[in-house]
């Protein structure tokens, strides 16, 4: 990690050449979470209206088959680092596998070490401690919420999408309005503030995922509009409308300052749409462009989604549709090669660039190649499950089931029997790539102790749960007081004394414990010591050598009850 760190400052240092050039272009990589294909009024949605949206959309190329993971962790870490998300060490949301690993190479780290300025705005979702945060990764100035969603454990506590507060370099920060809102007022700072250099923005809006919380004014139409929708889906859409109506701010402040034309403006989303999480309760019949699933499941409604870019300076505008299968992993190589930029040293890409398709190429040569997508939301992915291999308009689900989208679009039809030529063809490209993700399914990232960030703060988000339990990801499941544990993984850097204080209550909150005893297991220490109930921390001395080990602790209560501390904090003292 070391030698790759110096790597990128070298590269920053050579770059003479770029500046006496033209100047290169800008680039800002919009992500929205949580919203499907079909959940814009360009892509046919009968009842959604995003003007902003279907402008962007008349003026841009446009992936037609563009494919992520279908959740929210894995897609963000392929897509910063070219790499299918396993490799990362990201596989799942929660359970300390949606933890990027250090020794990744980010597109921020690129664009950094190219000269360019590099901000992070809005859901981070890839790790909340040292060495995984953004600004471990590249980012010269992030304004962010950690985890899946606001109101997640490692999230500030009480956040509620509106005056709410972010973490920054300098700790949690208070913000005035609505949490969209305030993302696209920073990216416009941002862009103001280095209009005069090139810069990297990655704006990444948490809405529309839930809760679905939004001003009536967007949700209301849509109740006026369908009584019987449901409210939640209501609010999901005028979450979108919302989101919508910041992109035309954003454009026209582009235009103001003067970089829209030389400004690489890409707009996808994270994962196929939620609508049909919310309408499984009651039934409601809502639009997904034909598409069978949704979030959280590998069929195509789960993750192929919408990717424009817009550059008009660099001959990538005019409204085009581009065929040819494309991913998530693709973009950074892409960007490195339509940037022309120099790359440091780092893992192998998966992706392959898609300058010369953008630019009218043949997209033959994509649709022959396999891409994969899988769910694995356990503690060691399993093979196969979930899973789907896709080459052309061919999709193999789980290894089995066969689907032909150009006859076939909603996948509904099974012809793997018609066609076991290409199911063994699939299932030969899907065994040679599992060979080569499978080990990877044997690491774990560490949260490091001793290093950057001193002291550390751990999340009861980020235990090890084997199998498919769940950690206590949510401030739901802290109020509730959720009788769950389980260890961290963790990576002493300096060896020393630590003071490890465990916790009930995120500790900025300065609340009493009401715990009976606490017990803390860390590198061969392991010690209990009794409470006071107006105790609002459990305060432990420990000698810790380097290396990797496990920490755990134990908080039991006065009925007997016995959860883990769902924060704890590390600080190397001597």
């Amino acid at each position: 990690m070391l030698i790759r760190k110096v790597l990128i400052a070298i590269f920053g240092l050579s770059i003479s050449a770029m500046l006496h050039a033209e100047r290169p272009p800008n680039v800002i990589l919009i992500i929205t979470d949580d919203q499907g294909y079909g959940d814009m009024s360009a892509h046919g949605h009968p009842l959604l209206k995003t003007p902003n949206m279907d402008q962007l959309h008349g003026e841009s190329l446009r992936l037609t088959d563009f494919h992520v993971d279908p959740t929210c962790s894995p897609t963000r870490a392929a897509l910063l680092t070219g790499r299918y998300s396993t490799r990362t060490g990201v596989w799942h949301t929660i359970n300390g596998r949606s933890m990027m690993r250090p020794q990744e190479l980010t597109m921020a780290e690129i664009f950094k070490a190219n000269g360019y300025a590099t901000a992070m705005l809005g859901k981070w979702h890839l790790g909340s401690s040292y060495p995984c945060r953004p600004v471990d990764q590249g980012f010269d100035h992030s304004i962010l919420h950690f985890d899946g969603c606001i109101g997640g454990g490692p999230d500030y506590w009480g956040n509620d999408y509106y005056d709410d507060h972010y973490m920054t370099k300098d700790g949690w920060k208070p913000f005035k309005g609505y949490c969209t809102d305030v993302w696209f007022e920073e990216a416009a700072k941002f862009t103001e503030a280095n209009k005069d250099k090139p810069f990297f923005l990655y704006l990444a809006t948490n809405a529309p995922h839930g809760p679905y919380i939004v001003d009536k004014k967007y949700s209301d139409p849509f109740l006026k509009a369908d009584p019987e929708m449901p409210e939640k889906l209501a609010k999901f859409y005028g979450m979108i409308v919302n989101i919508d109506e910041n992109l035309g701010k954003f454009r026209k402040h582009l235009e103001d300052i003067g970089v829209a034309e030389n400004t690489i403006l890409i707009y996808m989303t994270d994962n196929g749409t939620t609508a049909g999480w919310i309408c499984l309760e009651p039934q409601y019949e809502y639009f997904n462009a034909g598409m069978r699933g949704w979030k959280s499941s590998a069929w195509e409604g789960g993750q192929r989604v919408p990717f424009f870019v817009h550059w008009p300076k660099g001959g990538l505008a005019g409204g085009k549709d581009i065929d040819g299968l494309s991913a998530h992993i693709d973009v950074l190589p892409t960007l490195v090669d339509i940037c022309d930029l120099e790359k440091p040293q780092g893992p192998r890409l998966d992706g392959k660039s898609m300058a010369a398709l953008l630019r009218g190429g043949d997209p033959k040569s994509f649709d022959e190649r396999p891409i994969f997508a899988h769910v694995q939301r356990t503690y060691i992915p399993p093979k196969w499950e979930q899973s789907v291999t896709m080459l052309g308009p061919w999709r193999l689900m789980d290894g089995k089931a066969l689907y032909n989208l150009e006859s076939d679009p909603g996948q509904q039809s099974d012809v793997a029997d018609r066609y076991p030529e290409v199911v063994k063809e699939l299932r030969d490209h899907y065994e040679v790539w599992w060979k080569t993700i499978e080990p990877e399914t044997k690491q774990t990232v560490h949260i490091g102790l001793g290093g950057a960030e001193n002291p550390v703060t751990l999340y009861s988000h980020d235990w090890l749960m084997t199998g498919t339990i769940t950690a206590a990801w949510h401030q739901n499941q802290i109020k509730r007081g959720d009788l769950k544990n389980g260890p961290w993984a963790i990576h002493v850097e300096k060896p020393g004394i630590y003071e490890i204080k465990l916790y009930r209550w995120a500790p900025y909150l300065d609340k009493a414990m009401e715990q009976k005893s606490a017990r803390l297991s860390v590198g061969g220490f392991d010690q209990t010591i009794e409470l006071k109930e107006t105790a609002t921390a459990a305060s432990f001395r420990v000698q810790l050598p380097a290396g990797p080990t496990m920490l755990q602790s134990w908080l039991t209560r006065p009925d007997g009850g016995v959860s883990g501390a769902y924060y704890v904090t590390a600080e190397l003292v001597k």
